[in-house]
């Protein structure tokens, strides 16, 4: 077993390693086949890589992804990892079946948005219940920027009056170890910060080698306020993995003539100093001070293996000063 880097998230006592794994895809998101045993699998390949930082969610798979994660952890000493999970959906029983277009075969539960006092305490009940385990460490809001209109107003107002209640009740009675915003868009965090003393972020898509966006206001009031970052889809949902290939995905949609372009620019500097470009990808945003962890999301033992191999791969110091030179990250990443 490789003995992976460690970091606190912010201000909290939660440790994590550098390397996490994110579990979007044990719930066969988008169709993309993954077996019980498969799950299974990855997970255990990544732990024995010396991974210990898992992020799931309730949303995945509705449930599928937490039931194979605790599937494995349940048989690991609780001490031993660290688990992020979100808060934000209600689900129960749907015997007449599910529709998803996100995951295909998902359990047949189905959720309603629930962002109170009541709704996040019962969310995280059933969380624990999924998993099989006693705490989860880190409890995020889940994707309350990806709503709109009104029932995002409705959510807010939720959060605001009665949810923001439960999260500083679970924290404060040590039930977790810190509370937090798992979001896929910046802008949102400074309004929940305004409203919510939060310990940490998940943030997927706006800071990759691609994209750098979340320098411009999100990152620097982490910065201030102490709050800790983890960042989710490193690869950008596919292309900073596969290199600008034909049907390469660049979030979660094929990639424009523009982003393979970058990204051919990007590689070939990479070949210049030896380093695959998903050793850069993972390590990137490890070098600004929020960011405590990344979560790639493996679906095959390989890929898992993979991973930690490319997160402590060797990158000159050179690299990066060429990418800034050439424009193709911006000059204050650090």
């Amino acid at each position: 077993m490789t003995a992976l880097a460690t970091r606190t998230v912010g201000r909290t006592d939660v440790a994590v390693t550098s390397l996490g794994f994110g579990a979007g895809q044990l719930g066969v998101i988008r169709g993309l086949p993954v077996s019980g045993q498969q799950a299974r699998g990855t997970v255990a390949a990544a732990w024995e890589a010396g991974v210990r930082y898992f992020d799931t969610s309730p949303y995945y798979g509705h449930g599928r992804s937490e039931h194979r994660l605790g599937s494995f952890l349940q048989d690991q000493q609780r001490r031993e990892y660290v688990v992020s999970t979100k808060v934000g959906r209600v689900f129960a029983a749907a015997p007449d079946g599910v529709e998803s277009t996100l995951w295909p075969d998902p359990l047949e539960f189905d959720f309603r948005f629930d962002y109170s006092y009541d709704g996040i305490m019962r969310s995280h009940e059933q969380s624990l219940h999924r998993m099989g385990i006693s705490r989860i460490d880190l409890l995020l809001v889940h994707d309350v920027d990806e709503l709109e209109g009104a029932r995002r107003d409705l959510a807010l107002r939720q959060l605001f009056s009665s949810g923001a209640k439960a999260l500083a009740e679970l924290r404060a009675g040590g039930t977790v170890g810190g509370i937090g915003a798992g979001l896929n868009t910046t802008g949102m965090m400074p309004r929940l910060l305004a409203e919510i003393d939060l310990d940490c972020y998940v943030l997927a898509m706006p800071y990759t080698l691609l994209d750098q966006e979340a320098l411009e206001g999100d990152f620097p009031l982490c910065e201030e306020r102490g709050i800790g970052v983890v960042i989710g889809a490193p690869f950008a949902s596919g292309i900073l993995a596969t290199g600008a290939t034909n049907g390469a995905r660049y979030r979660y949609e094929p990639a424009t003539p523009a982003v393979r372009e970058k990204t051919s620019r990007i590689e070939a500097v990479c070949q210049r100093h030896d380093v695959p470009l998903r050793a850069a990808a993972l390590q990137f945003p490890l070098r600004h001070p929020v960011v405590s962890a990344v979560i790639p999301g493996p679906s095959t033992p390989a890929q898992a293996l993979d991973n930690a191999d490319v997160a402590q791969w060797p990158i000159p110091e050179e690299l990066w000063t060429e990418l800034r030179d050439e424009g193709l990250v911006r000059a204050d990443a650090p």
